[in-house]
């Protein structure tokens, strides 16, 4: 049976990003930029000044009081039309240009005007200070924001600032989402003898949704082949399928050979993990387009919830070109002792959070894979090796954010 470690590889491995395409800037944040974007001006595009006050010679100021007589007065997006005289100062407001033959600004707190006359309290002033020199902040010709950048809304700002009203990114990957099971009801019915309400389908929409995905429901399919085969037809349309129950042991269990009757080819078939052993993972080539993701998630809740955090998110962000691809861990400590005992690795629904020693984490009381509820109050997943242990609060534990 796989470790997680080597689960996670095998999806990396067979997943292939999206093809990029060409999207305007307002649909741009979230998602990932997929060529270098070279600057073609410098920025500032001229010399222009940091602050409100006066564009000065600093050879004219040599010490406090130093007495200049205001020359006119400069605003953002004009130019001065002749240069700057010794012993003249120039009022200047923030972003203007820099008028020729100043070579500083003196900020307006640092200034007294006095009738046609401006006098400072401020010593010698450094040649440059207070002005944002061209070129300084980037060069035309530089790559300012490189392929595989996540865009952010710094990012968006800086590429507006160069005029790319458009940007070559990897898509957003669409999702389908698949319930199984004979028990199932809809959220809004009543359920009856023997049936439950299909809550997996909700929880894994939200958790494809915070990740970016565009989700589609695809309904839930009954345990009988033909049903089952029409509707993972219909989910192989779509970036990533991910069904949801019928991947156990079961006589009912009919996910992994009806998706193989569909083309769908098994990478993984379990994982040595709690909760989740059961996850199934597989790729679909398509006569033509690109590769699809294809998950089994176990019905269990908690299963496939972690499942989804823990592989699921994986292939996403291959989709996505986000990297690193695989989950990361951060360490914590534990606020309290915590008795492990099991003969898998664990990942246990807890606590984090942030406290002037560093963060802490708590285990929830769960009581296993079908226990949704003790979820609500965890944020976080513990791991926990195999085996048996006693840890002491204190002892530091690898956690990942949920």
């Amino acid at each position: 049976m796989l470790t997680v470690e080597e689960a996670l590889n095998r999806i990396v491995a067979e997943t292939q990003p999206l093809e990029s395409v060409m999207r305007p800037l307002s649909e741009a944040l979230g998602l990932v930029l997929a060529e270098d974007v070279v600057s073609d001006c410098d920025s500032p595009p001229f010399d222009k000044s940091l602050m409100d006050g006066f564009a000065i010679r600093c050879s004219d100021v040599r010490g406090p009081e130093t007495l200049l007589q205001i020359v006119g007065e400069l605003t953002a997006g004009r130019v001065s039309d002749r240069p700057l005289a010794s012993g003249e100062a120039l009022r200047i407001m923030t972003g203007a240009t820099i008028p020729q033959g100043a070579d500083a600004v003196v900020r307006i707190e640092d200034a007294v005007v006095d009738g046609p006359n401006v006098r400072f309290t401020c010593g010698p002033v450094a040649v440059g200070k207070s002005i944002f020199r061209q070129g300084e902040s980037m060069r035309r010709g530089e790559t300012v924001v490189p392929a595989g950048r996540l865009l952010r809304p710094q990012e968006l700002g800086l590429l507006a600032e160069l005029g790319r009203a458009t940007v070559r990114v990897v898509p957003t990957p669409r999702v389908a989402v698949l319930a199984t099971g004979d028990e199932l009801v809809p959220v809004d019915q009543t359920p009856g003898p023997g049936q439950i309400r299909n809550s997996n389908e909700t929880m894994l929409r939200a958790q494809l949704g915070r990740a970016g995905c565009d989700v589609h429901s695809l309904g839930i399919a009954r345990d009988n082949e033909q049903e089952l085969e029409a509707a993972i037809r219909k989910g192989l349309e779509f970036d990533m399928l991910c069904l949801s129950g019928g991947v156990s042991m079961g006589k009912l269990d009919l996910v992994p050979a009806t998706l193989a009757k569909c083309g769908v080819r098994e990478v993984l078939h379990k994982v040595f993990l709690k909760p989740g052993k059961p996850v199934w993972f597989g790729v679909y080539d398509p006569p033509t387009g690109p590769r699809r993701c294809i998950f089994g998630l176990p019905g269990n809740p908690v299963s496939s919830m972690v499942c989804c955090e823990l592989f699921v998110q994986t292939a996403v962000r291959v989709l996505a070109g986000r990297t690193p691809p695989q989950p990361v861990a951060v360490p914590a400590r534990l606020a309290v002792p915590h008795s492990h005992r099991d003969d898998r690795p664990t990942f246990i629904p807890a606590f984090l959070e942030t406290t002037a020693n560093g963060p802490l984490v708590t285990p929830v009381a769960w009581k296993g894979s079908a226990d949704l509820r003790a979820t609500v109050n965890a944020n976080a997943l513990i791991f926990m090796p195999a085996g048996a242990r006693e840890y002491d609060a204190g002892t530091k534990v690898d956690v990942y954010n949920w």
